[in-house]
């Protein structure tokens, strides 16, 4: 579950408190600065910056929440068949499945 918009954002961690306050976070930023935009002149560790958060999701079966500060892409959930369980190799070599 994702929520958008600092406000939402900050509804959903104060209705998660309760239930998921034990939760490390994951931050899902740019890595070039503490800052959330990757074009911007505040490189490094800035002072005074405010990050703003503008999602939170659930990571419930990895046991964390994860913060997302500007644009940035997550990876999604893994499917609970792997790829791998629908590849064969026939007795003449052939390989099926593949995507």
């Amino acid at each position: 579950m994702a929520i958008g918009g600092a406000d939402a954002a900050r509804k959903q961690l104060e209705s998660w408190t309760a239930d998921y306050r034990h939760f490390p976070v994951c931050m899902a930023k740019t890595q070039m600065s503490f800052s959330a935009d990757a074009n911007a002149n505040v490189k490094g560790a800035p002072s005074g910056y405010i990050l703003n958060v503008h999602e939170v999701s659930l990571a419930n079966g990895a046991g964390f929440v994860v913060a997302v500060c500007g644009d940035m892409m997550t990876m999604p959930g893994l499917p609970k068949l792997p790829s791998a369980e629908k590849i064969n190799i026939d007795d003449n070599g052939k390989v099926s499945g593949l995507f």
